[in-house]
């Protein structure tokens, strides 16, 4: 799965020093989106061409309705896809900011995993 890629990728942001915030939030985001789309290719779901991670999220509570609160609070991870990745005045993530998104990465990743056969897991 490549959400475990991106979840090494932002784990090694995060111990960098300094830290490259940025790089951890587009890696969380990514983490999360490719976790959720990794549950519906399981179940033979299409997902369209997006980032959007309320609309994956919503399709993967109609294959596991019991995801529903914690992909609600993905919500705002969806904003990572973009928002550092482009020139801008995007003002610098905290911290904490950083560390809240790998931890809610990380539970999405975990909960997601759980729910696929032991032999295609990671």
């Amino acid at each position: 799965m490549k959400a475990s890629n991106d979840l090494r990728a932002a784990e090694t942001d995060l111990k960098a020093g300094p830290p490259l915030l940025e790089d951890l939030l587009f890696h969380c985001q990514q983490a999360a989106e490719k976790a959720m789309k990794a549950l519906l290719a399981w179940h033979d779901l299409p997902s369209r061409k997006t980032h959007d991670l309320v609309e994956i999220g919503a399709q993967c509570v109609e294959v596991d309705a019991t995801l529903e609160p914690l992909l609600r609070r993905a919500a705002p991870l969806t904003e990572f896809a973009w928002k550092y990745r482009y020139p801008g005045e995007a003002e610098e993530p905290s911290q904490e900011l950083a560390e809240e998104a790998f931890t809610l990465a990380r539970e999405i990743y975990h909960a997601i995993c759980s729910r696929l056969p032991q032999d295609i897991r990671p």
